[in-house]
């Protein structure tokens, strides 16, 4: 019994994996094991009955949670967006624009990947899309069915650390930090990891050609009357368009000046990159409208087909990156605005219909549901982990490793790994991340930075072969039996499991080598974030003593009691002497603002 008393906190631990294991439901096992060590620990005199009474207040503080109320607005955005027929249109037109060179189609599913991953959030609905649209293209064509299940799958396990990432809110809601910190922390990673896969691909192009051949020109039907494909049209504008961009990024800070009317010196990368971007897409958009309605004839098929194809959901990424990250809107407001905007599209579209939106919205509830369910257990779990000094014992276990910050970042990236074959993000984020924390708090971690760093680790839960979520997903809709394809008239081979496992594998290694490269160089994830002011005190005190009057020249008091030190005043009296120092005061404050 008394091992057991001193012990309570990792036996709890290891009861929670055990229960894991056996596969009941992790809500309910979050749940279950939090009440049932509570019982133990109140007969042992290690925790008292009265911790007990928090629980339906931290639950009702679940329901309050306005950060929460994001994920729900996103994922109805991304469902209304993928069923209206956005993700096809996007793939076919990619596809058809770099299809014509080697690894055409890989890096069409890459971009798009990107796109769904910024307008979704959510990695089944990405890897289902491009599984069931891309695939059949990528084998009719001859591309190596290891490489085409992949790209499929890493694509879509973008939606993890792209913006407006389900998980990244989950993250700050569990460290207690800012949805728009955690997402501006995010955004270059994102691209990175996006660039690293188109490069990946490039790779491949080179030095093994036959893996991802060009489509045929009898294929090639994004063309012009005369026959010509329009490419040269698109560059001039895409040219005119990141030269706009370029301009804007440029002179970010006299716009914002010019905007608040205060002198602003400095603007956030992210910030920067998401309003020139935006400016650069909303002037093409501009540019082939006025086309299309005077009939100009000034662009190509190609580059009208491309803009009003491509400009649509990236006006609505950057519309709602750009409020957040600007401060206009929250990230539960921008959400909000998102899902309205997603409609708006659909209706402009003809694709909403009563069917599609009770679709969507079955969904948004079964998922919101999900979240909300596990958090709860979590709850029960955590307040009585911490009853029996459970982050006590985590905090010594992690803050006596060897090597300080980096042995501690190394043993907890292997950990989240590993823990990542068995859990996903949504288990890892609830059960690991609370524990976590306040020990990389303690040894002057980031926790931004943190988080982002643990969230480009979590997305390896999708690609580890055999458990990746990402991977059961394209299984699901990857052909399984010989089939004869439409176009061609030709029987195409099956997708095995063990090469979709295989094809996985290289993806892996690269979101492994983008954990490493976080660690090794933060300014990647700090770089996005808004710098805090840092006071000098000693300046300040030089300024105010030059702007304080002189003590020997001030005119005498005609009280008595004024230059009496630490005479007291009625409260009403204006000729009393302030009580505190000013110069004292200011600085409580800026130690506060600090804090």
């Amino acid at each position: 019994m008394e091992f057991l008393t001193h012990n309570l906190a990792p036996i709890m631990f290891a009861g929670l994996i055990c229960f894991l294991l056996v596969g009941f439901p992790v809500a309910f096992s979050l749940g279950a094991c939090g009440l049932f060590f509570a019982f133990i620990g109140i007969e042992l005199n290690v925790l008292p009955e009265a911790l007990l009474q928090a629980v339906p207040l931290r639950i009702f503080g679940i329901m309050q949670n306005d950060t929460l109320l994001a994920i729900p607005f996103f994922t109805l955005m991304g469902l209304i967006l993928e069923r209206s027929g956005m993700a096809e249109d996007l793939l076919d037109t990619i596809g058809q624009l770099f299809g014509p060179i080697r690894g055409g189609l890989a890096l069409a599913v890459i971009f798009v990947g990107a796109l769904l991953a910024a307008t979704t959030g959510v990695v089944a609905a990405s890897v289902i899309s491009m599984g069931l649209i891309s695939l059949p293209i990528m084998l009719r064509y001859g591309y190596d069915r290891r490489l085409a299940a992949g790209v499929i799958a890493a694509s879509g396990t973008l939606a993890q650390i792209i913006p407006p990432s389900l998980v990244l809110i989950i993250i700050a809601d569990q460290m207690g930090r800012s949805v728009g910190d955690m997402y501006k922390g995010a955004f270059l990673p994102g691209l990175m990891l996006t660039g690293f896969y188109a490069l990946y691909v490039i790779l491949l192009a080179i030095f093994k050609p036959q893996w991802v051949p060009a489509i045929p020109p009898e294929a090639r039907t994004l063309r012009d009357e005369n026959g010509k494909s329009g490419v040269t049209s698109l560059l001039v504008l895409t040219g005119i368009c990141v030269a706009a961009s370029m301009y804007v990024a440029k002179n970010m800070a006299a716009l914002h000046t010019w905007w608040s009317g205060e002198t602003v010196e400095r603007v956030a990368l992210d910030e920067t990159i998401v309003v020139a971007m935006c400016f650069g897409v909303a002037l093409a958009f501009v540019v082939a409208s006025v086309n299309k309605i005077t009939r100009l004839g000034l662009l190509s098929k190609a580059a009208e087909r491309v803009t009003f194809v491509l400009i649509p959901p990236l006006l609505l990424i950057f519309l709602v990156l750009g409020t957040i990250f600007l401060g206009v809107a929250t990230p539960t407001e921008g959400g909000a605005m998102g899902a309205l905007g997603a409609g708006i599209m659909a209706i402009i579209r003809g694709r909403l219909s009563f069917s599609l939106l009770k679709q969507a919205v079955t969904t948004t509830t079964k998922l919101s549901c999900f979240v909300v369910f596990i958090l709860v257990g979590a709850t029960m779990f955590g307040l009585t982990f911490q009853g029996v000094d459970g982050p006590l014992w985590v905090e010594h276990l992690l803050t006596g490793l060897p090597g300080g910050q980096l042995g501690f970042l190394i043993v907890v990236n292997i950990m989240v790994f590993f823990l990542a074959f068995f859990l996903d993000f949504f288990e890892l984020s609830f059960i690991v991340v609370p524990l976590l924390a306040p020990v990389a708090n303690k040894l002057g971690i980031d926790l931004i930075w943190f988080g982002v760093l643990l969230a480009v680790n979590m997305q390896t839960s999708f690609m580890h072969p055999p458990f990746g979520f990402a991977l059961f997903y394209l299984r699901s809709v990857a052909p399984a039996k010989e089939y004869l394809d439409k176009v061609t008239k030709k029987m195409i081979a099956p997708v095995t499991t063990p090469q979709i496992y295989w094809g996985a594998i290289p993806f892996l290694v690269i979101q492994l080598m983008m954990v490493g490269l976080i660690i090794a160089f933060p300014g990647i994830v700090s770089s996005g974030l808004d710098k805090a002011e840092v006071y000098d005190l000693d300046k300040v005190r030089m300024e105010m003593e030059a702007t304080m009057p002189d003590a020997a020249g001030a005119p005498e008091a005609t009280d008595p009691t004024a230059g009496m030190e630490g005479a007291s005043a009625a409260p009403g009296d204006a000729a009393a002497p302030a009580a505190d120092d000013p110069l004292k005061a200011l600085q409580d404050s800026m130690a506060n603002e600090k804090k």
